[in-house]
Formats: structure tokens, sequence, C-alpha cells
């Protein structure tokens, strides 16, 4: 009984104080990154080792998210995640949303680029070294499924379900309160991203802006951004796949 009462009380406090919200933000993304830290070494050269690292890295995000939702007392339809039979006109409608966000998301991206380039003075890519090792078509197959597990979903999850509604509660639920969530969400998004070099940080964070933009436009149908998510994964990867083989 002594522990159930405490995890009632966690949960208690989960819903109703900020400064818990904020300790559960810092915990989540400090521990990822300690465990980064330590982990990261141990790839060595290997990059596929070192994508690995941070494929499992992003899942136990998602196990933090998941238990700060169970002890809530919430379900992933918070976030917009529902996973019940839908009609084929709310299908189709959803496949409409998420072309347009990923047109608008590539627009974004590309901005941001020949932003990084005027103030460079140069065109400077980001930094896709860690994708040299997709020369074979297995290969591709296998990082396409674990991207739109770890990336295109759970991206989504963490950097705009998570963090725009975590802030939401932070007292950021006006219509400019919610402005400031979704940029903040994606200042977050691009300097994870950091291994990308400045470009790819910018690049991610104007990206991550229009995603988070979409994602209460679409009244958080997180579906609509983890399919345009998807779309721009396959088209990162597959021509890495066709340059490298």
């Amino acid at each position: 009984m002594e522990k159930i009462s405490r995890i009632t009380t966690l949960g208690n406090l989960l819903n109703k104080s900020k400064l818990a919200i904020v300790s559960e933000i810092l915990l989540i993304f400090s521990s990822a990154t300690l465990l980064f830290v330590i982990l990261k070494p141990l790839a060595g050269d290997n990059v596929l080792f070192k994508l690995g690292i941070i494929w499992c890295i992003n899942i136990f995000m998602l196990l933090l998210i998941w238990l700060g939702n169970k002890l809530r007392g919430r379900t992933w339809a918070e976030f917009g995640l529902t996973f019940g039979k839908i009609t084929s006109k709310e299908g189709m409608r959803v496949f409409k949303r998420s072309l347009l966000v990923f047109v608008l998301g590539i627009s974004a991206y590309v901005i941001g680029t020949l932003l990084m380039s005027q103030i460079s003075g140069m065109p400077e890519s980001a930094d896709m070294s860690n994708y040299e090792y997709l020369n074979s078509l297995l290969l591709l197959i296998f990082t396409l499924c674990c991207v739109y597990i770890v990336s295109s979903f759970g991206e989504e999850v963490i950097y705009r379900a998570f963090l725009i509604n975590r802030f939401t509660e932070l007292g950021l639920d006006s219509k400019y309160g919610k402005i400031i969530a979704v940029i903040l969400s994606s200042v977050i998004f691009g300097l994870v991203h950091f291994e990308w070099g400045p470009t790819g940080i910018v690049s991610t964070a104007m990206m991550g802006l229009v995603m988070g933009i979409f994602y209460l436009k679409c009244n958080k149908n997180l579906w609509v951004l983890v399919l345009a998510h998807a779309y721009m994964d396959t088209l990162l990867l597959v021509p890495l796949f066709l340059q490298n083989s």
C-alpha cells in the first residue's frame, strides 16, 4: 500500500506541479545526454554501432515518457496517438496532410541550409558520414525499418508531442505561449542534431518548427507528422544508398 501511495503521489505531482514537469524534462534529456557521452566512445569508428547507440537512447527516452504518462494516469491519446480503426476518408485526410507537411518541412530544411550558406559564405552541407555504411539493399531496408520506428515515430513523440505538451503545461497554453512552446521544441530538436554540424542544427530546427506548427494545426494528430517524417527519412537515406552502392 505504501508503494502504491508513493506512485499516486508522484503522479499527482506530475499532473499539478510545474517543478515536477521541469524535473521530468531535465531528467529525460540529461540522462539521455549522459548515456550518449558514456556509450559513444565504445562505438569507436563503427558508424553502425554509433547509430545503434543513438537509436537505443531514443527508445530509452520513449520509455521514460511512457512511464511519466502512466504515472499521470494518461494514455498516448494525449499526444495525438490513437491506434483504433479509422475510416478510409479519415485515412486519406491524414495522408494528404502528411504530404503537405512533408513538402513544407523539406522546404524549411532547404531554407535553413541556404540561410547558413549566406552566413558562412559557402554552401555547407550537413555531415552525413554516419551513413557511409549504406552500400547494400539489405542494409538500407534494415536502416529504414529502424529509422521509421526510432526517428520517424520516436522523434515526433519526443520533440513534438512530449515537449510541446509539457511546455504548454508550464503556463504556455495561450495562443502566443503555444508559439513559444513550438519554437523551444524546434530549437531543442535542432541542437540534438549537433553531429550534423551548424548547418544541420539550423536546418533541422527549421524543419522542426514546421512540424511543431502543424502538430497544433492538425489538432495534435501525431500520425500526420510521423508519416511526413518517414517520407523525409526515406528521401534522406535512399540517395545516400544510391551514392554509396
